[in-house]
């Protein structure tokens, strides 16, 4: 690991701030951009919720498959390749939408993160689905 001088020196590097950054707002999608989207071309992408199961069910974005980070291998023909994959989890500080987007893309996946997961939707008060938890066995 590095001390605290080499991390600052490392950090110098504009030319690979530059990309990084840029690969940061080209990958991903913040949710007012999203709600737009789903306005006005909802049939370009899909939308996937990587969070656990009951917190899916107390509540998800419209249109949201749920698709829990442990399953998606076992579940890839839900993905497309013709369409851009939109991956989200629980809020910024979860990892699992970043795993799941790094899985896709390198199965040749197009993907992207929603950058603040459920959180930072429903923190704006849009929509979000509550599903009736008797309609769901176990």
């Amino acid at each position: 690991m590095m001390n605290d001088k080499e991390f600052l020196n490392a950090v110098k590097d504009t030319r690979k701030a530059r990309d990084y950054f840029l690969d940061q707002i080209t990958f991903s999608i913040g949710p007012d951009r999203l709600l737009k989207m789903e306005k006005n071309c909802l049939e370009n992408f899909n939308l996937f919720d990587v969070r656990d199961y009951d917190d899916y069910i107390k509540g998800h974005i419209p249109y949201a498959t749920h698709i829990p980070f442990k399953q998606i291998e076992e579940q890839l023909e839900k993905f497309s390749k013709d369409k851009v994959n939109i991956i989200y989890c629980y809020s910024i500080l979860c990892q699992r939408a970043k795993k799941a987007a790094y899985m896709l893309a390198e199965k040749g996946y197009p993907v992207i993160e929603l950058v603040g997961g459920f959180k930072g939707w429903k923190k704006r008060d849009f929509e979000i689905i509550e599903d009736d938890v008797s309609d769901y066995p176990g």
